[in-house]
C-alpha cells in the first residue's frame, strides 16, 4: 500500500507541475484574449491525462474471473471481482477463468492389450480451483491437461483388451478422471469429468468383428432351430401319446358299456325265459298223463300240417299210440295221475325266487340306464380334459 500511496502522490505532483505554467501565463497576461484560449487547451490536456491515468490504474475483474497480480515480477496478491487499483508499469495482472471449461483431446491411435490398433478421442471437463497455482506452477495448464490426458488415455486403454474397451466405457471414464484429477491437483485444476467420445478400431479389426458377430448369430440361429425341432418332436410324441391314450380309453369305455349292455340284455333275456318256464312249470303241474297225451297228439297234428317231407320224432311213436289207446279205453285201463302241487315242485326243485333271482322293475331298469348315461358323460368330459393344450406349448418363445 505504501507504493500505491507514493504512486498517487507522484501523479498529483505531476498534475500540479503541469498547472504551474498555466497559472504563470495567466498572471503575465491577465487581460489578453490569448490567455483564455491557452487555459481551455490546457484544461482539455489535463482531462485527457486524467482519463488515461484512470484507465491505467483501475483494472476491472468480472464475477467469473480472478486476477493474479505480479508486481515487479513477483507474486503480490489475487484481485477479487470488481474494480481494483493497480500500478502501471509495475503491476502485471493475469486473468484466470473460474468457470467449467471443455477441452477436446485430439484423436490418437492406441494399441490395446490384445494388439488391436484403435483410434480414440475424448472430451475433458475441468475448472480452475486455485488461480495462483494455475499461473505459477505450470506454463499453460490447458496444454498440460491435454498432454496429460493423451498419455493417460494410452496407458489406461493399453492395459485393456478391445472388447473390454468397447463394453466398459464408463469404467474407463472414471479411471481417466481419477488419474487426471490427481495429476492436475498440483496445478490448482479440478477435473470434473472425462468422456471418451469415439473408439474406432482399424478396418481389419472391424471386418473380423463383423465376421465374429455373423458367426455368433448363425450359431444362435442353429441353436434355436435345433431347439425348435426338439420341441416339435416332443410335442408330436406327446400328441401321439395322448391320442393313443384317448383311443385306448375310448375302447375301454366302449367295451365296458357294451359288456354292461350285453349283461343287462342277457339277464333280462334269461329272466324272461325263466319266467316263461316258471309259468309253464306252474301250469304243467296240474296236468296228468291224459292231458300230456292230448297235447302230444295235437303236436303231431301241427307237424302233419307242415310242408316238410321228413319228420323227426323225439320219442317212439308206438309208445304214444299205446298211451292214446289206453286213454280211449281200447286196451288196459290207465290209472289217473295225481295233479302236482306247487309246494311239491318247490320242494323238489327249490324256491322259485331263489332259482330265478329277483326280477327288476321298470323303475330299477330306468335307474340303471341313467347310471350308464352318467358314466358315458363322465368319460366324455375326461376325454376333453385329456386333449387340453400341452404345457410344452406355454414354454415356447414368442416370435
Amino acid at each position: 500500500m505504501k507504493i500505491e500511496k507514493l504512486y498517487v502522490a507522484a501523479c498529483t505532483a505531476l498534475m500540479a507541475l503541469l498547472a504551474l505554467p498555466l497559472a504563470a501565463a495567466e498572471s503575465h497576461d491577465s487581460d489578453g484574449e490569448g490567455s483564455w484560449g491557452f487555459l481551455i487547451f490546457a484544461f482539455f490536456i489535463l482531462f485527457a491525462l486524467t482519463i488515461v491515468v484512470l484507465f491505467a490504474v483501475i483494472r476491472q475483474v468480472n464475477a467469473y474471473e480472478i486476477g493474479v497480480r505480479l508486481r515487479l515480477g513477483k507474486y503480490h496478491d489475487l484481485l477479487n471481482p470488481g474494480w481494483n487499483f493497480v500500478l502501471p508499469f509495475l503491476d502485471q495482472v493475469i486473468m484466470v477463468d473460474l468457470r467449467t471449461q471443455v477441452l477436446d483431446v485430439p484423436r490418437q491411435e492406441v494399441i490395446t492389450k490384445d494388439n488391436s490398433p484403435t483410434m480414440v478421442d475424448a472430451v475433458i471437463y475441468f475448472r480452475v480451483a486455485d488461480g495462483k497455482r494455475a499461473i505459477l506452477e505450470v506454463t499453460s495448464y490447458r496444454q498440460a491437461i491435454i498432454t496429460m490426458a493423451q498419455t493417460t488415455l494410452r496407458a489406461v486403454i493399453g492395459d485393456m483388451e478391445l472388447d473390454h474397451v468397447l463394453a466398459n466405457r464408463d469404467k474407463i471414464n472414471l479411471g481417466l478422471r481419477d488419474r487426471l484429477d490427481i495429476e492436475t491437483d498440483k496445478w490448482g485444476v479440478k477435473v470434473e469429468n472425462v468422456e471418451i467420445r469415439e473408439v474406432d478400431p482399424s478396418p481389419n479389426v472391424k471386418q473380423a468383428m463383423e465376421d465374429q458377430t455373423a458367426a455368433e448369430r448363425n450359431r444362435r440361429a442353429s441353436i434355436l432351430r435345433a431347439d425348435g425341432d426338439k420341441r416339435s418332436a416332443i410335442l408330436n410324441a406327446e400328441g401321439d401319446k395322448q391320442s393313443r391314450i384317448l383311443e385306448a380309453e375310448g375302447l375301454r369305455q366302449a367295451q365296458i358299456l357294451e359288456a354292461q349292455g350285453q349283461r343287462t340284455a342277457h339277464i333280462l333275456q334269461q329272466q324272461g325265459e325263466a319266467q316263461g318256464l316258471r309259468i309253464i312249470s306252474m301250469g304243467a303241474a296240474a296236468l296228468d298223463s291224459k292231458a300230456l297225451t292230448v297235447l302230444s297228439l295235437d303236436t303231431l297234428k301241427k307237424l302233419g300240417e307242415g310242408a316238410a317231407t321228413k319228420l323227426l320224432f323225439p320219442f317212439e311213436l308206438t309208445k304214444l299210440m299205446e298211451g292214446a289207446a289206453e286213454y280211449v279205453g281200447a286196451s288196459r285201463a290207465t290209472p289217473d295221475k295225481e295233479i302236482s302241487q306247487v309246494a311239491d315242485v318247490e320242494k323238489a326243485l327249490g324256491s322259485a325266487d331263489d332259482i330265478l333271482g329277483p326280477i327288476p322293475t321298470a323303475e330299477e331298469m330306468a335307474k340303471e340306464m341313467k347310471a350308464i348315461k352318467d358314466e358315458v358323460t363322465a368319460a366324455t368330459v375326461h376325454t376333453a380334459a385329456s386333449t387340453a393344450k400341452p404345457k410344452e406349448l406355454d414354454q415356447l418363445p414368442e416370435e
